[in-house]
């Protein structure tokens, strides 16, 4: 059983104890080849730069480490017996503050999400883990990229549910370093009424970039003034204009599409939200990801029987507690959101070529419309699971 450990138990059996309360800590892990584990550490929000080092004296291994609240940062790393090898990775954390007299309002359901809490958290798994020790530190030159969505972007913290937010994570160097503010639900002016973007904005600096994936659930919105070319553009063009107001980059990715076939053809489900995306980065010279195009190739690539595999499609008895199949075709699997994160890669080849210099030397080129095998993706699920379907659709 998976069990979080406290920093103050790490610090009683480490043989190199922390240097700086809230700046740096480090953790001995030989101890624990072959475990399941979390690893937490009270620090202040901001960045920091991570270094794993793996490897055991007695053992091969196989370790994936996933931090906050599921993302993926080393994936399935294969050490030999006596091999040491050290990966270093750039992780984000953040709370609900965002000053004095203002907090982001969260919904019930996040507070208990590792994403939201005072504590940098890791979570080291995988067939047979072989971690020597992590170490942390503050890092204050990375670039920050906040991403802004729903949750098709957000980091899911149960399987079976995954998004593409989580899963980019595995590609970035450490130079940069992925700040996921989504949330499931959320519209475009929701997001910024509940202080999400106030808070993303209290901790951009110049240099930085911000990505907006919205469309699904603003389809829905009733009401005066609800409409594509009305409330969703003009609360697109205030990411934008507080973005560049503080020297940071606005980046708009068009939303993925649902799995809803015809004829072996994806059906359009947006209605005009995509094209009103496109309308306002014309105007407004906002480079775009058109993720709208490319999940229809994925999907479409996939088959219609076969695409339930990248979708929360499971029969019955799946998981713990699951009475029920399940089938949802808005909401991916680890599978169907790591396919989706290799799309917004390519996608920053023209819409953020900085950013992709930063894309790690083993990322190999990703083609949509040639997805890789399902049976080539391995996934080894944490122990938080929850059966019930993320808010929108």
């Amino acid at each position: 059983m998976i069990k979080k450990i406290a920093l103050a138990l790490l610090m009683a059996i480490a043989s190199t104890a922390a240097a700086t309360a809230q700046e740096t800590a480090s953790f001995d892990c030989t101890s624990k080849d072959g475990q399941k584990y979390y690893l937490s550490t009270k620090v202040k929000d901001g960045n920091y730069r991570v270094t794993v080092v793996l490897g055991s004296k007695k053992h091969a291994g196989s370790t994936t480490v996933r931090g906050e609240s599921r993302r993926l940062f080393i994936e399935n790393e294969v050490t030999k017996k006596k091999e040491t090898r050290i990966i270093t990775f750039t992780m984000n954390k953040r709370n609900t503050h965002i000053n004095e007299r203002e907090d982001v309002k969260i919904k019930p359901r996040e507070r208990t999400k590792l994403n939201w809490d005072d504590e940098l958290t890791l979570e080291v798994t995988g067939d047979y883990s072989t971690v020597q020790s992590i170490s942390i530190e503050p890092d204050t030159v990375a670039t920050t990229v906040f991403l802004c969505g729903n949750s098709t972007v957000v980091d899911q913290d149960e399987e079976p549910w995954a998004s593409w937010g989580q899963m980019i994570t595995r590609w970035m160097d450490n130079g940069v370093s992925i700040a996921n503010y989504a949330e499931s639900g959320e519209t475009a002016t929701t997001f910024i009424g509940a202080g999400r973007l106030k808070k993303a904005l209290s901790q951009m600096k110049k240099g930085d970039y911000i990505f907006m994936e919205f469309g699904h659930n603003d389809q829905k919105q009733k009401g005066p003034g609800a409409g594509a070319y009305y409330n969703f553009a003009t609360a697109l063009k205030t990411f934008v204009d507080e973005a560049r107001a503080r020297g940071a980059h606005p980046i708009f990715v068009t939303p993925t599409q649902r799995r809803s076939f015809q004829n072996g053809k994806i059906q359009e489900t947006h209605a005009n939200y995509p094209e009103a995306m496109l309308w306002v980065a014309e105007r407004e010279k906002v480079p775009v990801i058109d993720l709208h195009s490319m999940t229809r190739d994925f999907y479409e690539a996939m088959g219609e029987e076969n695409s339930k595999k990248a979708f929360v499609h499971y029969p019955a008895n799946t998981y713990p507690g699951q009475t029920q199949a399940l089938a949802d075709n808005t909401h991916f699997n680890p599978y169907g959101a790591y396919e989706i994160a290799k799309c917004v890669i390519e996608g920053l080849k023209t819409a953020a070529p900085e950013l992709y210099k930063h894309i790690r030397p083993e990322y190999k080129a990703f083609n949509p419309s040639q997805p890789d095998a399902v049976e080539s993706f391995h996934w080894v699920d944490s122990e938080k699971v929850d059966i019930v379907k993320p808010d929108g659709n």
